[in-house]
């Protein structure tokens, strides 16, 4: 018989997106194929603590509106970067020694997970792992040089200036001073957070430094985008391989009344939003946008997977932000768009952790 891979699913994390994590841990716990895979389940408390959690799916769902985390009390796990020691060493009274990892899942959204940091760990270690490397990683979480890296690669974004923790405290009115030339409104964020955590919607001046200040508990990086007004905001799902990247069908996002934008609330909290999947576009603009998609995933060297988020304003597209680890429970836009497409929320996980297994470590 062929061996099994063993697939470590790592999910939780010290990111303000812990929570998110495990929603979408559990649901990739719950799609993978037994038959060909074992499953090391691997949470990462807010602490930084690395345990071996219960291959239990449904404990990593929102029950009550109590949102799950990694248990804490659980048998921490030494993951160790020297690819000689390929064994994972669950701590106890007398240490438990697992049987080698195969291949890891980094069901990590945010900092310390969709960063680099994780995936440079997993570099070390001689782990294939599912998503993009290091680099890109990097690149596509500081929303900064994301931008930056789009627009020289000749792809339309918005306007935005970007205010550094020096540049806040000792050069605050000239900050400001960028910023105003945006006009109003403007959208002030954390350059390194995702799920909406930390953004305001600013129409006055006088809210300004409120709104940075609110971003600075994320991030001490910030960036203030010129809200693009009466925009159509529109998700495509791009998927990495062997013979270049491919785009899934479009989606578009309606935030109903009571919420500004798509927010953490409107994403997570009460079912402001209407997922449409196909959007309601011409032939011609959703080939567009599944260019632009697969052209930004090209731009900032991302692999195995990403969410490309749009704006539409008239005849413009506009490339917000890349996600190289989106959200991903079946009902995430992310699998719906792929779903839509032809490839089940299985195939979907399975096709990754294949795609990981086939690119290796290393540079590529």
């Amino acid at each position: 018989m062929t061996k099994r891979l063993r697939v470590a699913v790592i999910f939780g994390g010290r990111s303000s997106e812990h929570e998110i994590s495990c929603i979408s841990a559990g649901s990739v716990l719950r799609a993978i194929d037994r038959d060909r895979y074992d499953v090391v389940p691997i949470g990462i408390t807010h602490e930084g603590q690395w345990v071996l959690e219960s291959d239990n799916a449904d404990r990593l769902k929102v029950i009550d509106g109590i949102f799950p985390q990694v248990d804490s009390s659980a048998a921490p796990v030494l993951f160790t970067p020297d690819p000689s020691a390929t064994e994972l060493v669950v701590q106890s009274d007398i240490p438990d020694v697992l049987a080698q990892v195969d291949v890891a899942f980094p069901v990590l959204h945010g900092p310390f997970g969709e960063d680099g940091t994780i995936q440079g760990l997993l570099e070390l270690a001689g782990v294939p792992y599912v998503g993009s490397g290091v680099f890109s990683s990097a690149a596509c979480m500081d929303k900064a040089h994301m931008k930056s890296m789009l627009r020289a690669a000749g792809l339309a974004v918005g306007p935005y200036e970007v205010i550094s923790d020096h540049q806040w405290k000792f050069e605050k009115e000239q900050s400001l001073t960028r910023v105003s030339r945006l006009g109003l409104p403007v959208f002030v964020k954390p350059s390194r957070a995702g799920s909406s955590v930390g953004i305001s919607k600013v129409k006055e001046y006088s809210e300004l430094e409120s709104a940075i200040e609110a971003a600075r508990l994320h991030d001490p990086k910030i960036i203030i985008e010129a809200s693009i007004e009466n925009n159509r905001e529109i998700e495509c799902g791009v998927l990495g391989g062997a013979e270049g990247p491919r785009a899934s069908v479009v989606a578009e996002i309606i935030v109903r009344e009571g919420h500004e934008f798509y927010d953490y609330e409107a994403k997570y909290v009460d079912d402001s939003v209407e997922l449409v999947v196909p959007a309601a576009l011409s032939d011609d603009v959703s080939d567009r946008v599944r260019a632009m998609a697969c052209e930004a995933f090209t731009a900032l060297d991302c692999e195995g997977l990403a969410r490309v988020d749009m704006f539409i304003s008239g005849e413009d597209i506009v490339v917000n932000e890349i996600n190289t680890m989106p959200g991903f429970t079946p009902i995430s836009m992310f699998p719906r768009m792929w779903q839509e497409t032809g490839k089940s929320y299985p195939e979907l996980v399975d096709g990754l952790i294949q795609d990981a297994v086939r690119r290796g470590t290393g540079l590529r």
